[in-house]
């Protein structure tokens, strides 16, 4: 492992995610010093981490659901909470819960499987004002689907994503952050994965000048199986997070997890933080976590923290790594020895970096999208 351009460590973790609570009150306004808090930047969140006015009117939601997908508009706060079982993990994540006015509720119902992605469009349109956001993605025994949350314009979003993948479900996540420049996003997923259930999650990180993304993956049953991919290419000036957590508590479950970033520019700055748990009662667990940054400037800084804590020793596997570096010279000679000048070879370099990860995603038309989007960052 290497550690240019930022920090690899480990820790343990579990004394990070003991509290969960709906009221904002219960979590102190963060400082920076926190752990969980230290690497954002906490004068560029507008006041979403302390007291900023949260609404619902400056970021709109639109569905375009596959004909076996449902999907319908809570309008009553009430409703939330009611049927919720969405528990906030830091303050933001609070904060939205409490400020949400309702929530967009995707549903894949019993035994179906979805003949077309679903997408829902989500579009902010003043980053002047704080908004609040709450989605549920509620897939039922042995349903089927691929849910694609696209996220452009600019804004000023705290938002929770809540899903749920019962027995036997499979469900594909693409959360697309494709934000204006001067977006700023704190957002928390929190997945519940059951018995013999799928969750693939990409999280798909290009615009914006502040996203900070936290994925949580926890199970309720045996034979859970979580696959947690990430791409990100932070520009100057842009710092792009991913922060995940997934909580081994169940016997004989899967998790794999593998993050790719790249960073070019003054100032552009990554952050993954890869924590596992594995819990005394989680025997028979198999896990894997990856990340791999490639800082193409100086001035440039990536931070990678992978932590595993691992609380008893009936394991099938754990591990993980983590890298930042340069782009690999041998890989430029071999190009350039063919006669592809060294703008082009890098190009191709960072292309099949991205490559496998984004060929992974099983939407064509959005596997081209997000291809083009780096294209551009190259260009």
């Amino acid at each position: 492992m290497s550690a240019l351009g930022g920090a690899v460590e480990t820790a343990p973790v579990s004394s990070l995610h003991a509290l969960g609570s709906r009221d904002p009150a219960d979590f102190a306004v963060p400082t920076g010093r926190e752990e969980e808090w230290r690497f954002t930047p906490l004068r560029r969140l507008r006041g979403l981490h302390a007291e900023a006015e949260l609404g619902s009117a400056r970021v709109t939601v639109e569905a375009d659901p596959a004909p076996e997908v449902t999907v319908e508009f809570y309008p009553e706060r009430s409703r939330l909470a009611a049927d919720s079982s969405f528990l906030p993990a830091d303050r933001v994540s609070a904060r939205a819960f409490a400020a949400a006015g309702g929530a967009t509720v995707v549903t894949v119902p019993k035994e179906a499987t979805a003949s077309a992605p679903t997408y829902i469009r989500v579009t902010g349109t003043d980053a002047s004002v704080a908004t609040a956001g709450h989605l549920v993605i509620d897939v039922q025994p042995y349903g089927r689907a691929v849910v694609v949350i696209d996220q452009r314009g600019t804004a000023t979003y705290a938002d929770n994503v809540e899903i749920h993948v019962a027995d036997g479900g499979d469900l594909t996540v693409v959360s697309l952050a494709d934000w204006d420049d001067d977006a700023v996003q704190v957002s928390h997923h929190l997945a519940t994965v059951g018995r013999d259930a799928h969750l693939r999650h990409f999280a798909v990180t290009l615009g914006g000048s502040l996203v900070r993304l936290s994925p949580t993956v926890r199970y309720a049953g045996p034979g859970g199986d979580a696959e947690l991919y990430g791409l990100c290419f932070a520009d100057a000036g842009q710092h792009l997070e991913h922060r995940l957590f997934v909580d081994h508590d169940t016997p004989n479950c899967r998790s794999r997890v593998t993050y790719k970033g790249a960073l070019r520019g003054e100032g552009a700055h990554t952050v993954w933080i890869g924590d596992v748990l594995i819990r005394p009662e989680a025997t028979g667990t198999d896990t894997y976590e990856y990340n791999r940054n490639l800082v193409l400037t100086d001035g440039a800084h990536a931070d990678s923290v992978p932590n595993l804590e691992i609380l008893t020793g009936e394991v099938i596997g754990a591990g993980h790594a983590s890298a930042n570096g340069r782009l690999d010279d041998e890989h430029l000679f071999y190009l350039q020895a063919r006669g592809i000048p060294f703008e082009e070879a890098r190009r191709l370099v960072i292309r099949g970096f991205f490559g496998e990860l984004i060929g992974k995603i099983g939407v064509p038309e959005l596997e081209q999208r997000i291809a083009e989007e780096i294209e551009r960052e190259l260009a």
